[in-house]
């Protein structure tokens, strides 16, 4: 398993803003993060499309140094809706994004 400094995620994420943008019509997007619980830490973008805005993110392992590894390729997507359920078990960014 491959563990990467939290800035190196950053940066390969923020690479792909510029195709993401133009491939889905993403009106503005941003880097997603969160702590979960224990080792989880959660990994992806912060989506506005539509006037909406999404949290499409992916499972990452934290270790005690603090570097992540990617758990899967499992992703989620979350409106900031309060009424919305999250829909997870996309098998890809690709497929998250389609479902915007």
């Amino acid at each position: 398993m491959k563990f990467s400094n939290r800035d190196e995620v950053i940066n390969d994420l923020q690479k792909a803003f510029q195709p993401l943008i133009s491939k889905y019509d993403i009106e503005d997007i941003g880097v997603f993060e969160e702590q979960g619980q224990k080792d989880q830490y959660h990994m992806g973008y912060t989506i506005r499309k539509d006037g909406k805005t999404f949290m499409v993110h992916t499972p990452y392992l934290k270790n005690e140094s603090g570097q992540l590894s990617a758990a899967n390729n499992e992703w989620t997507v979350e409106t900031d809706e309060p009424n919305s359920k999250d829909m997870n078990g996309y098998e890809g960014l690709d497929e998250a994004l389609r479902s915007l």
